[in-house]
């Protein structure tokens, strides 16, 4: 069984001017990190010409399709009926996206299937990873 979930999702680009500019994007979980999603842009949808990815905690993305979540780089809010917002804060300033309120949710539904809300830690190898971190430290 795979560990990995992946979901393409249309992204609607928020920017000053008044066309809406629509992007690919993927939502992406993964077993083995199982407190994080991961939203990746590829590179033409970027200013940068490069894939960009941003991951954030399942939980911010499950709280924010319902009620404003969010206080760092990446808040999440409803918006009307059926979408959902996504902000992005860098330095280099902030990106805005609508996605369908159903997408996430159905996203989200997948997440929990795999890995049970309250569960995580199951799915953690504090053991290796503490291993892991200490060899890189010597």
């Amino acid at each position: 069984m795979s560990t990995v979930i992946e979901q393409a999702v249309e992204a609607r680009l928020i920017a000053s001017d008044p066309r809406v500019q629509t992007v690919p994007a993927t939502l992406s979980y993964d077993r083995e990190d199982p407190f994080a999603v991961r939203m990746v842009f590829p590179a033409p949808a970027t200013l940068e010409g490069v894939e960009v990815c941003w991951a954030f905690s399942r939980e911010l993305l499950e709280t924010g399709v319902d009620t404003s979540a969010g206080m760092g780089d990446v808040r999440v809010r409803p918006y009307g009926f059926d979408r959902t917002v996504v902000e992005f804060h860098a330095p280099e300033g902030t990106a805005m996206v609508h996605i369908r309120t159903s997408e996430l949710r159905r996203f989200l539904k997948r997440t929990q299937l795999m890995v049970p809300a309250g569960h995580e830690h199951h799915y953690l190898d504090l053991d290796g990873d503490l291993t892991a971190l200490l060899r890189d430290a010597c």
